[in-house]
């Protein structure tokens, strides 16, 4: 593979190294040149240019994230972004009084909030503890698991550690006891291997903008096509329904597959910035691309070691993640985050630990510089690659 390319293809590889492509990502010189062809057709030809054809525009979009999932096209859907996602699931679904619902520790808020409601409705919110790898998540987990646990909700990939989740394990335990599960994909998809049916997931809601390298404001959902009936719509709208493009008379049934949640209005900006991020990444191979995710992370993990930071995923060596997760003794993170800004190297801070997380566009020159920045800003002998 070509990786010039891929790194001549990023205009921020010109003003900075970022290294916080779990948090959001930039775009790609496709993503202005298929803004650019958009908004060109549009100028001249409005909703009727070709380039703003939204039916076709979502069905490509769906059906490479249905080749993604390994799932049907039909059992996805477009939403605005994760929470909304979640908020669809948990809303969506029918508990009772004394229900159990097990959640993750040290979760993304956008995986809390959306449950919170239940608690109010005589449902019991418990939290399985993260432990230190995929193992001791799953021996905490089947201690919270009870008779009356309906629903398991947890992340693919832990945000503050770079963890991933055993999801065919807790997707196991779930199928067996009757369990719904749920997973919030945005630290996931498109960085781990998501399988969808053999992971045994019914819902999963997740963003564009990670690891797919999307636009900020843009999310799917996944629906198992057999859970679909059990998720009562919260909204309906004019596109939730059979015939949309007929407005009257009204209609009563609702569209037999996930495009019920995409219920009015998408973003045709979003939509045409996501498939070409979507459609470049497919060019290069999904495989390939979180192969050299995880090249890259390991490549700057081996720095890092090298300047005395302790490494969060040598707690799970066997299970590979793009998120590195380190600490320095003695130096605050957010004094190394200072001195990261100061270099224009974006980073972050989790739990009071560093947070790096490199994609396919970065070079390995550019983690030579962000380890010689880092030798700097602690204090440690110089960094030579």
């Amino acid at each position: 593979m070509n990786w010039k390319s891929i790194y001549e293809a990023y205009p921020v590889n010109r003003d900075m190294i970022w290294l916080n492509n779990c948090g959001t990502t930039p775009a790609g010189k496709h993503n202005r040149e298929a803004m650019a062809v958009l908004m060109e057709g549009y100028s001249r030809r409005g909703v009727l240019a070709g380039a703003a054809d939204l039916p076709k525009i979502g069905a490509r979009i769906k059906a490479i994230l249905a080749d993604l999932l390994h799932c049907g096209p039909e059992e996805v859907a477009l939403v605005h972004n994760t929470s909304e996602g979640m908020n669809f699931i948990s809303h969506g679904l029918a508990l009772e009084p004394g229900d159990e619902i097990i959640l993750l520790e040290n979760e993304y808020p956008s995986n809390v909030y959306p449950w919170r409601h239940w608690a109010q409705k005589g449902i019991t919110l418990r939290t399985a503890p993260m432990g230190e790898n995929p193992a001791d998540f799953l021996e905490g987990l089947r201690k919270q698991v009870a008779d009356r646990t309906r629903v398991v909700a947890v992340s693919a990939v832990h945000w503050c550690t770079g963890m991933p989740l055993p999801l065919a394990e807790i997707g196991a335990i779930c199928k067996d006891r009757g369990i719904t599960f749920v997973v919030d994909g945005a630290q996931g998809v498109g960085m781990q291997p998501m399988d969808v049916e053999k992971m045994h997931i019914d819902y999963m809601a997740f963003s564009a903008w990670k690891w797919l390298m999307g636009p900020v404001g843009l999310g799917a959902m996944y629906i198992r096509k057999e859970k679909l009936a059990d998720l009562e719509p919260i909204f309906i709208g004019t596109d939730s329904v059979v015939d949309a493009e007929e407005y009257l008379p009204y209609k009563e049934d609702l569209k037999p597959d996930a495009d019920r949640f995409t219920f009015s209005s998408p973003s045709l900006n979003d939509w045409v910035y996501f498939l070409a991020s979507l459609e470049f990444l497919r060019n290069i191979g999904f495989e390939t691309v979180r192969n050299r995710i995880f090249e890259l992370t390991d490549y700057l993990n081996h720095q890092l070691k090298q300047l005395g930071f302790h490494i969060c995923a040598d707690r799970f060596p066997d299970h590979p993640t793009g998120i590195t997760v380190c600490e320095k003794e003695g130096v605050p993170a957010g004094h190394i985050l200072s001195g990261l800004k100061a270099r224009r190297i974006v980073a972050a801070e989790r739990l009071g630990r560093v947070r790096l997380s490199p994609h396919i566009y970065l070079s390995t020159q550019q983690l030579d510089e962000a380890a010689r920045a880092l030798a700097d800003i602690c204090g440690a002998p110089r960094y030579s690659a």
